[in-house]
């Protein structure tokens, strides 16, 4: 009978969705699709002398504000917890629009407690700015330091926004200093700006000589003004791009590689680290996680490597959406490259005296 009313309505045949009491996005989708059937709701009732629970106005306009509070929630979360793991780059941004989010005041009493639970929840996995996804956004070059500050003024304390400007600032440095370090060819790595000066000449008559001295002294003793090309790039305009997800930062840098070298090394090291998170819909889970004993049991270092294992097969094999690892044919130059890695974990956690569990990839 429902049915029959939607197709009367000509409206689409998408189906009512039941809510889950555990799940922010059961509940989204089932607002969601009833506000699409409103005006079923009032005909069904005329032909079902059994339904009773008709929303009211204000009950409708309930819907209506919660459905539009979870839909951003749902949009944002989309992108940081998707089964295609985007890089490092783009999660900060996301993080801060959540928070953001998520600090406004409602107006609306009976969706605060709603609220005050979701900013708990947030708070516990994302209330510290990951310092890796720092760096990551500062190098891309969209950002660069703009980005920490614009994070910090709108999300932190003015104390722990300039602490959090300076740390980042400083593990750049550091870390540039490191690859510039271990780089065997630091040729153009740094931009060096010698004063011109002109030649002394030996004869220097005796009422010239002190004014020579002085000079052989600057000459001897000026310092070489040098600016690393981490300082050059942050100090650079950011990147315009016409369409933001079309931009790749480790092709940019990859095209931008002859005018960096060394920096553009680093940050294709840096971006190229997977970021694996969990489903979307676990995002919205009020609910408990259950870890049963054979996982519980693994190492730390295993279930690293099986994380890290599982982004490569699914970027390997090209799995998407919401597929699982359950059977696939594994080439045998992967095999050998596990069974070394299995190799290294064993030796190392053998020295350290634990037993090695059996790794199981599906």
């Amino acid at each position: 009978m429902f049915s029959d009313i939607v197709k009367q309505l000509k409206l689409s045949s998408k189906k009512l969705v039941l809510d889950c009491c555990t799940r922010w996005n059961a509940t989204y989708f089932m607002l969601s699709a009833a506000l699409e059937f409103k005006d079923v709701f009032p005909r069904y009732q005329q032909r079902d002398p059994l339904y009773t629970s008709l929303p009211s106005e204000e009950e409708w306009k309930r819907v209506q504000v919660v459905c539009s509070f979870l839909r951003e929630f749902h949009e944002l979360t989309k992108l940081i917890s998707g089964s295609e793991y985007p890089t490092a780059n783009l999660f900060l941004t996301e993080l801060v629009q959540i928070k953001k989010f998520l600090k406004n005041e409602t107006q609306d009493t009976f969706m605060k407690e709603m609220i005050k639970k979701m900013k708990t929840k947030f708070e516990k996995y994302w209330g510290s700015c990951n310092l890796l996804i720092c760096i990551a956004t500062v190098l891309d070059s969209r950002n660069k330091m703009r980005v920490i500050k614009w994070c910090a003024k709108d999300t932190m304390s003015e104390a722990d926004g300039v602490e959090l400007i300076v740390t980042v600032r400083e593990t750049l440095r550091h870390l540039y200093d490191e690859y510039v370090e271990n780089s065997k060819v630091n040729v153009g790595e740094t931009s060096t700006i010698e004063p011109l000066r002109e030649e002394c000449s030996i004869n220097v008559p005796l009422e010239q000589k002190s004014r020579h001295d002085f000079e052989s002294y600057i000459s001897d003793n000026d310092c070489v003004i040098k600016n690393s090309v981490l300082d050059l790039y942050l100090e650079e305009l950011v990147v315009k791009w016409r369409k933001p997800t079309s931009f790749d930062a480790i092709m940019w840098w990859k095209m931008n590689n002859s005018k960096y070298k060394t920096l553009s090394r680093m940050a294709c090291d840096v971006l190229s680290i997977p970021i694996t998170t969990v489903a979307s819909e676990s995002t919205f889970s009020a609910d408990g996680r259950v870890i049963d004993p054979r996982r519980t049991s693994l190492s730390v270092n295993t279930v690293q490597m099986l994380l890290c294992a599982g982004d490569w097969l699914r970027s390997h094999y090209d799995i998407k959406g919401k597929a699982r690892l359950s059977v696939i044919f594994v080439s045998y130059t992967f095999l050998h490259f596990m069974s070394n890695m299995c190799s290294i974990f064993k030796d190392k956690e053998d020295k350290e005296g634990r037993e090695v569990e059996e790794i199981n990839l599906t």
